[in-house]
């Protein structure tokens, strides 16, 4: 991504939270409390490559369920509830579920899932009723408004039945299985399993209590829960004046060496409430013994240091490249990060020009955390700006990145991306292809504004001066290395 550009449409409101609902399903095994947790697959577009409960959105079909006892909004998600677990676990909770052969829950689940079957119909036909006295009421989940994909979930809690057993089947799941919840939890420490805050205070309320005590801590979260999607990778998503489809800048919050406090990546926001809200991030994080101590900045672009100057005012210091430094207004002191830097014996520096001169990466050598800035986003693709942009250090700067052990990739815009390796791949293979495209497009030759209609005819045409800018920088990549040539206002093929 990159700032917002003159004659930009205003960002879009946020989007709408969709009714959702998930299962907490659990059992006592050898090791004590176990729940069931699955693996999303990559490509999901919502929380892609996290482990979550089973659960989804309300379909308009759960309305039809009949759910004994229950009406309404209540008894649609209910229903929603336990055709979600069906469909990703194979669990029924429906009284007469354990009178069916295995072999018949199965191929009922597999007809629901080929949509040869609705969930009412396939409970009237085995004869079936869901029971909601086998789920218990475990809280209520809203996405925070940065993200684009959000929902509005009822959790339940629910043992698993006597004569069932839980199994995921290859599709938008890659895994699932019933876990210990310190084992879990140890796991999201180590950053093997990444959570969102209602699967992370789901599995950490059942590890205190088991239910039904549980369900008051689980239908109850703290009030100061941080988004942290593995221990010491803490997110505050702040609303800034960046390139759409974004509309937030993610500042990361990273932990230093035990003891050693917190890192405070690209504070965005000129706008005081959002810095408020990052203050508020700050003191729970200090009231857990783990204060500010130091900002970082991967580049210098406004959506990315418009709240540098309130935390600076502090007294914190601030780290960035040189190229990055010189490049801010006001003179304030900054401490240089060098290039392969090891900062506080965990996080590497890296310096990843293309996108912005003095762009930087840090990646955490315990974890394979990779704070990426600008040079990715899961929204989009990065806009490379001339003269500061250039396509080619942009694509060196991918490739280092790719060759390196990284595990989960934390953008400044959009998601994580709990595959590194995938995400950079996908971005390399993107710009090879637009290169390509671009390099065909010099053929018939033009001006900027032809090249970029004809190389970038599958982008909506509001985004074509936005398209325009890294259009440019790639005719001057592909300049320099001697496959374009230009005359006056024109471009051709060399």
């Amino acid at each position: 991504m990159s700032e917002a550009l003159p004659g930009m449409p205003p960002p879009p409101p946020p989007a709408r939270a969709r009714p959702a609902a998930a299962v907490i399903l659990w059992r006592e095994g050898p090791e004590g409390r176990e729940v069931f947790w699955v693996r999303r697959g990559d490509g999901l577009r919502f929380a892609g490559g996290f482990h979550a409960f089973p659960g989804g959105r309300v379909d308009e079909e759960d309305a039809r369920v009949p759910v004994a006892g229950l009406e309404g909004e209540e008894a649609v998600h209910v229903a929603a509830a336990c055709r979600e677990l069906f469909e990703e676990a194979g669990v029924l909770l429906a009284r007469g579920a354990e009178k069916l052969p295995p072999a018949v829950r199965d191929e009922a689940r597999r007809a629901l899932l080929d949509e040869r079957v609705s969930f009412a119909d396939l409970l009237f036909r085995e004869a079936l009723a869901l029971d909601p006295s086998l789920l218990s009421p475990a809280g209520r989940w809203i996405t925070p408004e940065a993200f684009p994909v959000r929902f509005d979930a009822r959790f339940y809690v629910a043992r698993l039945p006597a004569g069932q057993e839980a199994s995921v089947w290859p599709g938008e799941l890659s895994g699932g299985e019933f876990v210990p919840v310190g084992r879990a939890l140890a796991s999201w420490e180590r950053g093997d399993a990444l959570l969102h805050p209602p699967n992370w205070w789901g599995i950490t309320a059942m590890a205190r209590l088991a239910p039904p005590a549980a369900l008051e801590l689980l239908r109850h979260p703290p009030d100061d829960l941080l988004i942290e999607f593995q221990r010491g990778v803490v997110l505050c998503a702040m609303r800034t004046p960046t390139l759409l489809p974004a509309t937030h800048t993610n500042c990361w919050i990273l932990d230093l060496d035990p003891g050693g406090g917190v890192a405070v990546v690209d504070p965005g926001s000129p706008e005081p409430a959002e810095q408020a809200r990052l203050d508020r991030v700050l003191a729970i994080l200090a009231a857990e013994g783990r204060p500010a101590r130091e900002v970082w900045l991967t580049h210098h672009h406004v959506d990315h240091v418009g709240g540098l100057a309130a935390l600076a005012s502090r007294g914190l210091p601030v780290r960035a490249h040189p190229e990055t430094a010189r490049r801010l207004p006001g003179g304030g002191a900054f401490l240089p990060v060098a290039d392969g830097e090891l900062l506080h014996g965990r996080w590497r520096a890296l310096f990843t020009p293309g996108h912005a001169p003095g762009h930087l990466c840090f990646l955490d050598e315990r974890t394979g955390a990779l704070v990426a800035g600008d040079m990715v986003s899961t929204l989009s693709t990065i806009v490379i700006d001339p003269p500061e942009g250039d396509m080619g250090l942009y694509h060196s700067s991918l490739e280092r990145l790719r060759g390196l052990p990284a595990r989960t990739l934390y953008p400044a815009h959009g998601s994580p991306a709990p595959s590194a390796a995938a995400k950079l791949d996908e971005y390399l293979a993107h710009r090879r292809m637009r290169a390509a495209k671009v390099e065909a497009a010099l053929t018939a030759g033009g001006n900027l504004a032809e090249v970029t209609r004809a190389a970038y005819d599958d982008t909506p045409p509001m985004l074509l001066p936005v398209a325009e800018r890294s259009c440019l920088a790639t005719l001057l990549w592909l300049e320099r290395t001697g496959r374009a040539r230009r005359s006056g206002d024109g471009w051709r093929t060399s």
